[in-house]
């Protein structure tokens, strides 16, 4: 529960390491007081008794830099989070109404006219989660030109230096750390997703290393745009601001009674390195964000490189023995089982199996794959339609498009306005009718494009559909979710295209990347670990060479040890696989499983980054451990470099199963790791248990 004053005008919330204070002046002006290490209440309330300095009075604003959540109006120069336009006036003018605090919840509100505003806090962990209510409690419509999640103030220090995720399609989540300068830095999607661009995540420090040192971070949880600032104030003082949308053209229109909640803007601070901030992401993920976290997720087999569109139900069913006979536990049908889904120009939209492909529809196949003992998937890719489908023939005015415009086609389909009703109702229906046609255990959720002519002609708001999207595809997954309980979701834009915290509370895994080259896949691994844990982490073994991205010859051994890393699934041509081929496989399938709970469930340490040389990865859980190592490349006769443990009791003994050898726990895998490197082995898994 949040700590509070006696006088009602200072709060403070506290997790196990770190502390989180706000304050009320005099004056009613909302104040952050501290973000770090655990305090006292009785600190904070010293802190709120420092005024600030009123150098440069003329000229500076008193608030700016000091401000819990900035409005525009009044006396403030810095990035407004809050931007509301009348038909009288633009800006904010509020009064402070009072505060509430029960279930771990802190509540403050204000008011402005027939505005109220809700800032909500909670502490889960040492993750501070924070979130805004706008309602309209006026006679008449207002309009958020922008409504922010939250801004988060960071103590002076010099040298700040930012880091973020980068990339692009097939080249997601590269991680960059850059110095902060003056001014300000602005990462975002004006894509309508949350894009391959950048992941909604930032971390800035001063020194930190991978296991020591001070960070702060912040994620955002909303999958359509989106917009984090990063801005060094004049003063050296740093703030980050975040939420919904791009830019402030305007957001929604509110009528009376009609409120908005912006996404969660979720912040902590660390003094345990990036290695530190990223466990403690991971356990906050796997604690209150993820459905079901506490349960492994299965080996999967994906169609898609076996087979594209050119799919039967009986080549599906002979993939599936061969897959059942290697280990996996979920068969996965992707795209082209349905309409007329020959190719990617047609088919999108009509949501029926294809009865030349499955005369039956999907069941005697999905009987037949559990009658092997797998659970059974299928692709789809709701939001999106090709003028070559019935849906469209039937409903054209049911995509988003600018009047009197060329309607922009990407892979050759459009985007459903799935902010209308009858889109919503329509998509509901067919696929609530599709996973109560046949015994369907996952679904994998595909988004192929962006939005481009991002109009609605009929209705009176129609920028309003970029926000109204992603609340109805929400509602969508919520709604499925509910009635189909035994249905797992896996959420995929192209490979990393929507990978945050919002959709992450609705689905059960992402799909990282559509590169599934494994040394390209060890960067995006890397930088996907800062922020978000391997239990959500898809990651495939697909054929050598990788015909899909560059032509890269790599050994099946080092594939497999490369996706081990995260939730592991397979998506080669099993047909053309060997007997010895499938055999390696099974054994690494087999080892997979007895290391999944350490990989799924484990503290991460990222031991060496793939930097070109040795890269390794330790998940530690209980009295085990395992490391997997990767030799990306050796030259002059350079040696296999050691590796020092982390998270082990340095007190404690731990035998290696590979070798035999006994560590203690402040262990230096040397010798062990050399013979398993030896030759032409080229990656290695090493399991340590305490003894």
């Amino acid at each position: 529960m949040p700590e509070i004053a006696d006088n009602g005008r200072t709060w403070l919330l506290s997790g196990p390491t770190s502390s989180y204070a706000l304050h009320l002046t005099e004056g009613d002006e909302l104040v952050h007081l501290h973000w770090g290490p655990g305090i006292a209440l009785a600190d904070a309330e010293a802190l709120a008794g420092h005024p600030p300095s009123e150098r440069g009075a003329s000229f500076e604003s008193p608030l700016d830099g000091r401000e819990e959540y900035p409005v525009e109006g009044g006396p403030r120069f810095v990035r407004p989070a809050l931007s509301v336009r009348t038909d009288e006036r633009r800006g904010t003018e509020w009064s402070y109404e009072g505060f509430e605090a029960d279930g771990g919840e802190l509540r403050l509100r204000f008011r402005d006219a027939g505005l109220t505003v809700t800032l909500h806090y909670r502490m889960r962990g040492d993750v501070v989660e924070r979130w805004t209510t706008l309602r309209n409690d006026g006679e008449r419509p207002l309009e958020l030109l922008r409504a922010d999640s939250a801004t988060w103030t960071l103590p002076e220090r010099d040298d700040w230096r930012l880091s973020q995720l980068h990339g692009r399609w097939a080249a997601e989540s590269r991680l960059t750390r850059s110095p902060l300068t003056y001014g300000e830095q602005v990462i975002g999607s004006r894509r309508g997703h949350t894009g391959h661009q950048h992941l909604p995540w930032v971390a800035l420090d001063t020194d930190a290393t991978e296991e020591r040192g001070e960070v702060y971070g912040c994620a955002l949880g909303w999958s359509g745009s989106w917009r984090i600032a990063v801005a060094q104030l004049p003063d050296a003082r740093v703030q980050i601001t975040g939420g919904a949308g791009y830019d402030d053209s305007g957001l929604l229109r509110l009528a009376a009674g009609e409120s908005f909640t912006t996404p969660v803007f979720a912040g902590l601070w660390s003094d345990a390195g990036f290695g530190g901030a990223s466990r403690t992401w991971h356990a906050y993920q796997r604690a209150y964000v993820v459905p079901d976290a506490e349960q492994d997720r299965p080996v999967l087999f994906n169609s898609w490189e076996a087979t594209y569109f050119d799919i039967s139900e009986e080549q599906q069913g002979t993939l599936a023995r061969r897959a059942a006979a290697m280990g996996v536990e979920l068969f996965v049908v992707d795209d082209g089982w349905f309409g007329a889904r020959t190719g990617d120009h047609a088919g999108l939209g009509d949501w029926q199996p294809n009865p030349d492909r499955f005369p039956g529809g999907l069941k005697p196949l999905a009987d037949y794959v559990h009658g092997l003992g797998m659970q059974f998937g299928i692709w789809v890719e709701p939001e999106m339609v090709n003028p070559d489908s019935e849906l469209y023939r039937a409903h054209p005015d049911w995509v988003q498009f600018q009047s009197g415009r060329k309607r922009t086609e990407f892979r050759n389909q459009l985007v459903l306005n799935l902010a209308r009703e009858d889109v919503q109702e329509y998509l509901w229906e067919q696929l609530h009718g599709l996973l109560s046609s046949a015994p369907v255990d996952y679904v994998k959720w595909d988004f192929n494009r962006c939005f481009t002519d991002a109009g609605w002609p009929d209705d009176p708001y129609p920028q309003r559909l970029w926000v109204d999207h992603v609340r109805a595809l929400y509602a969508l997954l919520d709604r499925l979710r509910a009635a189909h309980p035994g249905v797992a979701f896996e959420s995929c834009s192209g490979g990393g295209g929507r990978i945050d915290l919002g959709i992450m509370s609705r689905t059960d895994q992402v799909w990282t990347s559509d590169n599934t080259d494994p040394l390209d896949r060890l960067d995006i691994q890397h930088g996907f670990s800062q922020i978000h844990p391997a239990r959500v982490m898809a990651a495939w073994v697909t054929d050598s060479p990788n015909t899909q991205l560059n032509g890269r010859v790599s050994s099946l051994r080092f594939r497999f040890v490369s996706a081990m890393a995260g939730v592991l699934g397979v998506g080669g041509d099993l047909s053309e696989w060997s007997e010895e081929e499938l055999a390696e496989a099974r054994r690494w399938v087999d080892l997979y499983k007895e290391i999944r709970p350490l990989v799924q469930q484990g503290d991460l340490y990222r031991l060496r980054p793939p930097a070109g040389g040795l890269s390794a990865v330790q998940y530690v859980r209980g009295d085990e451990s395992v490391v997997l190592a990767w030799l990306q490349a050796q030259r002059f006769g350079e040696p296999v470099p050691a590796l020092r443990l982390r998270g082990l009791d340095p007190t404690a003994s731990y035998e290696c199963r590979e070798t035999g050898e006994v560590h203690r726990g402040a262990v230096l895998l040397h010798h062990g790791l050399r013979t398993a490197l030896r030759g032409d082995l080229d990656a290695t898994v090493i399991r340590l248990r305490r003894i």
